[in-house]
């Protein structure tokens, strides 16, 4: 166990961890939503420092990252846990992982989580995850598969030595971190992606698990933080699909800044959504036409076969700037963040 950081003490031995917009109250001896902060005599700890899960190294555009960097490798890398409970997560072996602990009768809760993380998960220390990075050429780190947010420890520390080496560090987040772990992190992550799930207060409560107003209030922190954001919907049929929804969505990102990236992705079966068919494409296209109607200037569709859609155009006069089909990436016409052609400056981090 590692102490945890940003929580603060209650009576009778009770701690309210400030990690995440969770804000859990947890009593001694329990486990906070994620399942991966304990309260062990009115301390906090962290049951997942140093324990990681998917350590590989991804392309860049996979997180996704479409205006970082484009055709670069990163080292990507998780925990256990989460502080959402999407139905139709795509990485559920990871973040749901702990959620069906306590069922073992001989067993408490908490002792089955501890245990379960360490048969689960490897001992790898932030030392040596610089390390695998620098030694695999890597750009950078991804703190990604479940939500980084609760494991803010073992990305602060990771982080800091990283930088420390010239390395890039990225956020994959459902848009949860509280405001005052960002400001911790603020000046050690370059570029974050941030999961904007629905624009329905009521589908993220009772299928994430979590408050929409939250997420929205935590895109912007990212964004006035000065972190390079992108946003991506999950396009879910029956879900979050209607036309009025995504241009809610369209509509928001647009009041921030039309120069953030929207990344459609379209939902496949998956966790306890497994009965659902794939997004139609058709409501794959209405979100893009709407993106690009709101004056959104980077909107990029998700697990399709096709390149148009995927490609990076100059918003001025439509020149193919960086090619991208299906994993394959080519830069074609960007210089030093400028269209070769007209000279626009295309928004993002691209050395």
């Amino acid at each position: 166990m590692h102490l945890a950081k940003l929580y603060s003490t209650l009576d009778n031995e009770k701690v309210k961890c400030k990690v995440c917009r969770q804000c859990c109250t947890i009593q001694n001896g329990k486990l906070g939503i994620c399942k991966t902060r304990l309260n062990k005599g009115g301390k906090l700890y962290s049951l997942v420092y140093g324990r990681t899960t998917g350590l590989q190294l991804d392309p860049i555009e996979k997180k996704p990252l479409f205006h970082f960097i484009p055709g670069s490798k990163i080292l990507s890398f998780g925990t256990l846990g989460c502080n959402f409970r999407c139905e139709f997560c795509q990485n559920w072996f990871f973040s749901q992982k702990l959620n069906d602990s306590g069922r073992n009768s001989s067993k408490t809760m908490e002792d089955e989580v501890v245990e379960r993380i360490k048969e689960e998960t490897d001992p790898v220390s932030p030392e040596e995850i610089v390390k695998i990075a620098i030694q695999s050429g890597a750009n950078g780190i991804a703190y990604t598969y479940n939500e980084p947010g609760i494991f803010y420890e073992y990305v602060y520390d990771t982080a800091v030595i990283a930088k420390k080496h010239g390395l890039k560090n990225v956020l994959v987040s459902n848009g949860y971190t509280s405001k005052e772990a960002l400001m911790n992190l603020k000046d050690l992550i370059d570029a974050a992606n941030i999961d904007l799930k629905s624009f329905n207060k009521d589908f993220y409560l009772k299928v994430c698990g979590g408050k929409l107003e939250n997420v929205l209030d935590s895109i912007k922190d990212f964004y006035e933080a000065g972190i390079w954001t992108e946003l991506t919907t999950l396009v879910i049929p029956g879900q979050n699909d209607s036309k009025a929804e995504l241009n809610q969505v369209a509509k928001f990102i647009a009041g921030i800044s039309t120069d953030i990236p929207w990344h459609i992705s379209r939902f496949t079966p998956n966790y306890k959504m497994s009965d659902l068919a794939p997004t139609d494409l058709k409501s794959i296209k209405m979100a893009y036409d709407l993106g690009k109607k709101a004056g959104l200037k980077y909107v990029y569709c998700g697990n399709l076969f096709d390149d148009k859609t995927q490609s990076t155009y100059c918003p001025k006069c439509g020149e193919l700037l960086v090619w991208r089909d299906w994993g394959e990436v080519e830069v074609k016409n960007l210089i030093n963040g400028r269209c070769g052609k007209c000279g626009q400056q295309i928004p993002g981090i691209w050395t």
